[in-house]
Parts: C-alpha cells; structure tokens; sequence
C-alpha cells in the first residue's frame, strides 16, 4: 500500500523550512541594522536603528517559539551563519557607494517580506491560526522597513539631508565630496559638453570658462581647507560669470557646490528674510517648500551658520515626506 502524504503535512514541512529561513535572514537584519547605527546622521536616526534591532531580535524569538511549536529542532547553526554572512555583507559594502549596500538591505527585506506572504497563505492552508498570526506580523513591520529604506534610498538620490553617512570607504567608492570639493552630480563630461559649446559660440568663451574651471579646480582640490569667504566670493563670481556667457551647465555645477557647501547667502533662499525669522517660524516655512532642493539650501544653508537643531529637524522631515511622495509615483 502507497504511503500518503496530506497536503497539510507538506505545508507544514514547507513552513519549517521557510521559517528557517526567515530565522537566519531577521539575524543577519538584526545584526546589519546595529552596523547602521553607527552610520547614523541623527540621534533620532541612531534611536531608531537601535529600535529595529531590537525589534528584529523579538521576531527571532517568535519565529524559534513558531518552529518549536512545530516540534521542529532547535536550529543551532543558524546563529553563527548570520554574524558570518553581516560580517561578509559589511566587509564588502565598503568598497561600494552607500547606495549600494542599502540596495543590499532593501533586497534581504523584500525576501524577508516574500517569504512572510508565504507563510501565512501556507499557515492558512495548513490551519495554524498561530503561525497565520507570526506572518501578519511579520507583513507589517517588512512593509515598514521597506518603506524606510525606499525613502532614505530616494532622500539619497535627491542629494539631501540623508539617514545615513557613507563610511570612508564608501565616500572614496561613490566619490562623495568632501565638504569643499565639486559634487559627484558634477560630471566631467557635462562640463565638457559646456566647454565645447562656449568654444563653438564665440572666441572669448575659451577665456571664460578657464576662470570658471580653473575656480571649480581650486575648490576641488582644497579638500581640507577651512571655509571661507573668498572661497565663497570666488563661487558666486563664477557663477555669474558662466550665467552672463551662457554656460549653463557649469553655472548650475557652481551652484550646487555652493549649495553643498551652505555658501548661497540668505537672498538667494527660497524662504524671504530668513535670517530674521525664529526657529518655530524657520521650520514653519520650511515644511511649506515643495521642491526637495529648496529644502536643502536651507538646510545646507542652516547648518553652516545658525545650525538650530528645531529647524534642521523641520527641514530633515520634509525632506523625508518629499522624498518617500517622490519614491511613491
């Protein structure tokens, strides 16, 4: 006679399985989200970290309790195999742009996610109201976390006020500039392609752009030098200059190295007589900008000359809800 299995008890040893996985995935998460912190821009940002952690490590605990329950083995390898994999995925993230290595935490999260769905259509075929439950949990603080990285990753992209500080390794890999250096977005072949068509318009362009490009050159190669104001004057020199001769793309490159740099005075902010405004009333005017770039001038602006931790609050959180609107179209 043919043994036979019943669909139930398949279910039951797929969900074992899966919530093996789940088990040594939320340990790598767990260990990944302590290595964050330290990379942490806020102490709000560290708390939260650090919340996620321990947030991860309640989900384990619940995930051995589902498994035991299912008289499944205590899983004694998985916890030595996840601080080797966290230390090999932080290993490695320091030669990548931070933007790499939080695409790494975004991927583990989605399967993290994937693998919770799973479960709770397999707990439901199998009829385990408990496991169904571990998996509706598990849904929702996934669906969190993914969410979170999917706006830091935009708030990343749009160049502002980041979650998260790339390491050393990780300025050199995704060329992040230094506080007096020319931003990456500044690519060479734009300026190029700028250079060209001045020479191609009209003779004295050679001369404008050389003073343009060789003040852009100074600034980039000051990497360590103090802030000043003749640095700042030769900026917004240059910028006039490449705005007057048409160069736009090495005006609006000048310009965003002003901006990076907190260098725009307060008459070129979007937010009228903003030295003159109090902090309740700066972060007031700050969350009425719609344009992610305008929020970081002043942002950039702020932390270089009055740097009130209110108004740099304000000005992170709407840079963060334009940031998750814009990751969300």
């Amino acid at each position: 006679m043919a043994l036979t299995i019943s669909p139930e008890t398949v279910a039951t040893d797929t969900i074992v399985a899966q919530l093996r996985a789940i088990e040594q995935l939320t340990r790598t998460e767990a260990q990944t989200a302590r290595v964050r912190t330290a990379q942490a821009q806020t102490d709000a940002i560290r708390r939260e970290l650090r919340q996620n952690a321990d947030n991860a490590d309640r989900r384990i605990e619940r995930v051995v309790g589902a498994l035991r329950d299912l008289d499944a083995a205590p899983d004694v390898i998985t916890p030595a195999v996840s601080r080797v994999v966290t230390l090999v995925k932080s290993t490695l993230e320091q030669a990548q742009p931070v933007e790499e290595a939080l695409l790494t935490d975004l991927t583990m999260e989605h399967q993290l996610l994937d693998r919770a769905r799973y479960v709770r259509v397999l707990a439901e075929r199998a009829d385990l109201p408990g496991v169904r439950k571990l998996a509706d949990d598990l849904v929702v603080a996934h669906t969190a976390t993914v969410e979170w990285l999917t706006t830091t990753l935009a708030e990343e992209a749009l160049g502002g006020p980041a979650k998260l500080a790339p390491t050393p390794l990780q300025r050199v890999a995704g060329g992040f500039a230094q506080a007096v250096t020319l931003p990456t977005r500044v690519a060479v072949q734009g300026v190029n392609r700028a250079v060209d068509g001045l020479v191609r318009a009209r003779g004295q362009a050679r001369d404008t752009v050389g003073a343009v490009t060789g003040t852009v050159a100074r600034v980039g190669s000051g990497g360590r030098e103090v802030v000043t104001a003749g640095r700042d004057a030769a900026l917004r020199r240059a910028e006039q200059v490449a705005d007057r001769d048409g160069a736009d793309a090495v005006a609006d490159a000048v310009r965003a190295t002003r901006t990076d740099l907190g260098s725009l005075t307060a008459a070129e902010l979007p937010i009228k007589d903003y030295d003159g405004l109090s902090g309740q009333a700066a972060g007031t005017a700050l969350r009425k900008l719609t344009d992610p770039e305008q929020v970081r001038q002043v942002v950039a602006y702020e932390e270089r000359n009055k740097n009130r931790s209110g108004v740099l609050a304000a000005g992170r959180d709407r840079f963060e809800t334009l940031a998750r609107e814009l990751a969300e179209r």
